[in-house]
């Protein structure tokens, strides 16, 4: 680490792979928006009192927890533009690991909603409310803090798999070292600089998250 030369070659490298971590950090928020939409959607369908509502999304979580995210993307690139639908590598990207990671976010938000107790609800029925108004004002609101922990680790989990997207041609952090490896053949240098900027990354992130659990528990409990 105190070579010369891996100082020169990670300030000739490190422009390039921090333009990739900007690829990657837009990978990671809009997939996981994006999972978070349908695993909050895929969660109210599983906790439904309709049984047909409700198996029909414990199905399709099962199924997309049991296909790798690689094949998900693969299938959603090279696929899908058979069917006439095309996708450039990033929206496929982010519509891949979006999708892959709602079954696992959707489990994260039924958790939650499942860990509120029934007589909150009957007391907020009881006051007038119905339905989505109970849903949104008592149930949601608690249950986000309850499954704030997994969720949040839901977040580090993406901005580490976010390097999949490189297989179908994404130049994020991974994809941009490994076109630089290639041509360089330098590949202690680049690959200790990509570890270091993904540390970078979710380090701060993870130490922010527990902040926050630790800032919504104790609202909580006063």
């Amino acid at each position: 680490m105190d070579n010369p030369m891996f100082l020169q070659n990670a300030l000739d490298f490190l422009p390039i792979l921090l333009s990739g971590a900007v690829v990657t950090l837009q990978v990671t928020v809009a997939s996981f928006l994006l999972s978070s939409v349908i695993g909050l959607v895929l969660a109210l369908m599983m906790v439904s009192k309709v049984r047909t509502i409700s198996l029909f999304a414990i199905t399709v979580v099962n199924l997309i927890r049991g296909l790798p995210i690689i094949v998900q993307l693969f299938y959603i690139y090279f696929v899908l533009p058979e069917f006439g639908i095309q996708l450039t590598a990033m929206q496929a990207g982010i519509i891949g690991l979006g999708i892959a990671y709602s079954a696992y976010q959707a489990e994260n938000f039924r958790a939650g909603i499942q860990a509120i107790q029934q007589g909150q609800i009957e007391a907020a029925e009881s006051l007038g409310m119905r339905g989505f108004m109970v849903m949104r004002r008592v149930v949601l609101p608690q249950a986000f803090r309850i499954a704030l922990p997994p969720y949040g680790n839901t977040l580090v989990m993406m901005l580490k798999d976010s390097s999949l997207v490189s297989t179908i041609t994404v130049v994020e952090m991974t994809r941009a070292g490994q076109l630089i490896a290639s041509s360089t053949f330098e590949n202690m240098t680049i690959y200790t600089l990509v570890a270091l900027l993904y540390l970078s990354l979710s380090l701060p992130l993870s130490f922010a998250l527990r902040r926050l659990e630790k800032r919504l528990g104790m609202r909580k409990t006063s």
